[in-house]
């Protein structure tokens, strides 16, 4: 059984034997709040590394790479950002709905993994559940609509959480 929790092990170990080599790290810009970004800076990432386009996020690098990714792996994965952690799921609001997506196994194998064992699924869609609802609610509402606009594709939704603060 293959267990995804906040222990990154096993998410590192998986993603390790991704045939993709970093493929969700390539073109990526995850969003960061400033929470996040005081959580990095402390982590070693410069002031640098990030920059502002619509919402603060991470800079890739000439190969397209994300900043923090060198020699297969994500130099801070203890750090890393909210949907960073949430792979492979993603999300879109509607109104004061949080929509979460997956994505298929065409974009990311983890997906085949996660299929193959329903606790490990269940524990990577509570974590990233968890992550993915810090972030909507840390974010401003500018940027979170930025953020929106961004397309998801071949993607499959599998869950829907209320937004409404009770």
């Amino acid at each position: 059984m293959i267990l995804l929790s906040t222990n990154c092990d096993s998410l590192s170990e998986i993603c390790a034997r991704c045939q993709l080599g970093g493929g969700c790290c390539h073109g990526a810009h995850p969003p960061l709040t400033q929470r996040r970004i005081d959580i990095l800076i402390h982590s070693g990432v410069t002031s640098g590394e990030i920059e502002f386009a619509g919402y603060h996020r991470l800079k890739v690098k000439d190969d397209g790479f994300c900043v923090l990714f060198d020699q297969g792996g994500c130099t801070v994965h203890s750090a890393k950002p909210e949907t960073c952690v949430a792979g492979p799921f993603t999300f879109d609001v509607q109104g004061d709905v949080l929509e979460i997506y997956l994505k298929k196994e065409s974009i990311c194998p983890l997906v085949a993994y996660l299929k193959e064992d329903i606790a490990a699924y269940q524990a990577q869609l509570d974590l990233a559940v968890k992550n993915i609802l810090a972030l909507v609610r840390d974010l401003s509402p500018q940027e979170l609509e930025v953020i929106l606009r961004i397309e998801e594709p071949e993607t499959v939704k599998v869950a829907e959480i209320s937004l409404e603060k009770g």
